[in-house]
């Protein structure tokens, strides 16, 4: 049941996003930005927390999580710093897969060529 909650959850956005991309002049990076705010908005409304403990992994790998990473971690920042801690804190949820993100794609521009 785990696994077909987070399929669920999961194929409900990726299903979103192809419709999207089909019936819309959306670029990929267009829908990438739209999906990160819509994670962000619904954890605004405390309503990505209940899709994360209903869908478990199928709501945290997704483009959406880090819009509610990054909106979390500034109100975390906020409540401990001040009006300051909304930018210094930030990036500190999700600041590991930045990096990692950068670290494999270096890694990977290395290892192979591109198509001409």
């Amino acid at each position: 049941m785990i696994f077909f909650k987070a399929f669920l959850v999961a194929g409900t956005f990726c299903f979103l996003a192809q419709v999207l991309m089909d019936n819309t002049k959306l670029t990929p990076g267009h829908i990438t930005s739209l999906f990160v705010i819509i994670g962000a908005v619904l954890s605004f409304f405390g309503l990505y927390s209940k899709l994360i403990e209903f869908g478990g992994a199928g709501a945290t790998v997704l483009i959406s999580n880090f819009g509610h990473m990054l909106y979390t971690s500034a109100i975390e920042g906020y409540h401990e710093v001040g009006i300051l801690g909304l930018a210094s804190g930030l990036l500190v949820k999700s600041s590991l897969a930045i990096v990692s993100a950068v670290v494999f794609a270096f890694i990977f521009a290395l290892l192979f060529k591109p198509k001409s």
